[in-house]
């Protein structure tokens, strides 16, 4: 499993190397640097999961640095480190876009709690589809722009079989039977027989399965079809 990084700009050097050696121990991939340029140098060259950014700072402050990750965009979480504990101080930078603000000296426990719980946040966030955004296993629809992809490779669907393949992830887990289907996906006034629903299930079936090692739509013999992911 890959290692959750994260960058320390500290100035004392005693401070870094402590907390270098408890994110470490905590299994995170710790790095440390001692002034305000080599923070953003190091911010801008590679890609970090978290940011323990010290307010005072040589060369530049940590509040610039913060400044300038929010004002491009960057959205790498940062926990500001400083020993400033007047509420105006805090709300400037809660207000430029820190994601905690720890006063020093702190408990190494009540940091590494906090830690924690950006990176959890963070996590469940990168990992929520966004509006319009469908999830199933490693299949993907787009319902705004009609893009379909599965494991990286872009299928193409019918306008009806899109609509079938919608129906079947917005209820992913549930077994929707034969006429559940027709009544949603052809609508309310179609009296045509429910095989339909049989042929359409396997035209989408040759395209979304089929060519992978995995289905994700299932049979349930007598009541309809389920669609859900391995381990769902």
């Amino acid at each position: 499993m890959t290692k959750e990084r994260i960058l320390i700009i500290e100035d004392e050097a005693s401070i870094a190397r402590v907390l270098k050696l408890e994110l470490e121990y905590e299994g995170y991939e710790a790095h440390s640097v001692h002034t305000g340029s080599e923070g953003l140098s190091c911010y801008r060259e590679e890609q970090w999961d978290l940011i323990l950014l010290d307010v005072m700072l040589p060369e530049m402050s940590g509040t610039d640095i913060l400044s300038r990750i929010r004002s491009t965009g960057g959205q790498t979480p940062i926990i500001m480190l400083t020993a400033r504990d007047t509420v105006s101080d805090k709300v400037q930078g809660l207000d430029l876009g820190a994601n905690d603000y720890v006063t020093k000296p702190f408990q190494i426990e009540e940091l590494l709690a906090r830690i924690r719980a950006i990176l959890r946040t963070t996590s469940s966030m990168a990992n929520k589809p966004k509006e319009g955004e469908l999830q199933v296993g490693d299949l993907q629809v787009n319902t705004k722009t009609r893009e379909i992809c599965r494991d990286g490779r872009s299928l193409e669907l019918t306008p009806r079989e899109f609509d079938l393949l919608i129906f079947l992830m917005k209820h992913e887990g549930q077994v929707l039977s034969r006429e559940q289907i027709l009544d949603h996906v052809w609508g309310y006034d179609y009296y045509g027989d429910t095989n339909v629903v049989d042929v359409y299930v396997r035209y989408v079936r040759k395209k979304v399965d089929y060519p992978f090692d995995v289905a994700l739509i299932q049979t349930v013999r007598g009541v309809g079809y389920v669609m859900k992911a391995p381990g769902g």
